[in-house]
């Protein structure tokens, strides 16, 4: 790839084109390792500030604990058995048999009317 990116597309680059493209060379040969090197931990009220606030988390934390130890051991200690839904009823006769179906009775019918044509 040529220097200027522009060229290898078959244009020429324009005056403000070179212009930066000079000024960020420049720009880029002034850093050097001095300017490279780490910056100081941070120190003071930052610092501080999460300290406080990882100690307040931390009691809260805490307190939620306790709040929950007491609730649960002043339920009653020993939980009581869940009462079944209903009282089960032991099956201790036979089973009744199925009811037979009605016997029609013995009643003749009469005749319909329209039967008796003349």
């Amino acid at each position: 790839m040529s220097e200027s990116g522009t060229e290898s597309r078959g244009t020429t680059a324009t005056a403000v084109e070179e212009r930066l493209r000079a000024a960020l060379a420049a720009r880029a040969h002034r850093v050097g390792p001095a300017d490279l090197r780490p910056l100081p931990a941070p120190t003071g009220p930052a610092r501080a500030r999460r300290t406080l606030v990882r100690r307040t988390v931390t009691g809260l934390l805490v307190l939620a604990a306790v709040a929950a130890l007491v609730f649960f051991a002043a339920r009653g200690g020993q939980p009581r058995p869940v009462q079944p839904a209903r009282t089960p009823h032991p099956s201790t006769g036979t089973p009744s048999p199925a009811p037979s179906p009605p016997v029609p009775s013995p009643v003749t019918p009469e005749p319909s009317p329209s039967t008796h044509r003349s």
